[in-house]
């Protein structure tokens, strides 16, 4: 079962914070207390604990707001319900984005393994993530036609 990651507080002033690298990768076990990410804010970068012990998954927002960029540019803004990283499971390529927490967030993830077996017992996930891929990019085309 997922369990929750949740972006720390790490102080008052924290409006916002980028994991800016994950110190393990999908598939990858994690133990309670080993550091998971790298989180950077306006005043910090630290590693982050893993609250609990299990296996690193696919990003999902729980609650909260994320921001998806490539470079300096913001391609798009994730909220609760939506993921990132879907195209990154599907064609096992590396990720190409940064996310960025633009809200108090919380995340599940998935790894790939259990990524690809939630699509086969959940047709409609897959129709609905299909749907969603197709939308982006007619977004993208658009953007790119202006």
């Amino acid at each position: 079962m997922a369990t929750e990651v949740k972006l720390p507080r790490l102080g008052q002033g924290m409006e916002a914070g980028t994991i800016v690298k994950w110190l393990k990768s999908e598939g990858e076990p994690v133990k309670k207390g080993e550091a998971l990410y790298e989180l950077d804010t306006d005043k910090v970068t630290q590693e982050v604990e893993a609250d609990a012990s299990g296996v690193l998954l696919k990003i999902a927002v729980v609650e909260g707001e994320v921001e998806v960029r490539q470079g300096d540019r913001v391609v798009a803004t994730r909220g609760p319900g939506e993921y990132v990283g879907e195209i990154a499971l599907l064609d096992k390529r590396p990720r190409t984005a940064t996310v960025l927490a633009t809200t108090p967030v919380s995340v599940e993830v998935l790894s790939r393994r259990e990524f690809m077996s939630l699509l086969a017992l959940a047709p409609e996930l897959s129709e609905q993530i299909m749907a969603t891929m197709a939308q982006r990019l007619a977004d993208l085309d658009a953007q790119a036609t202006r």
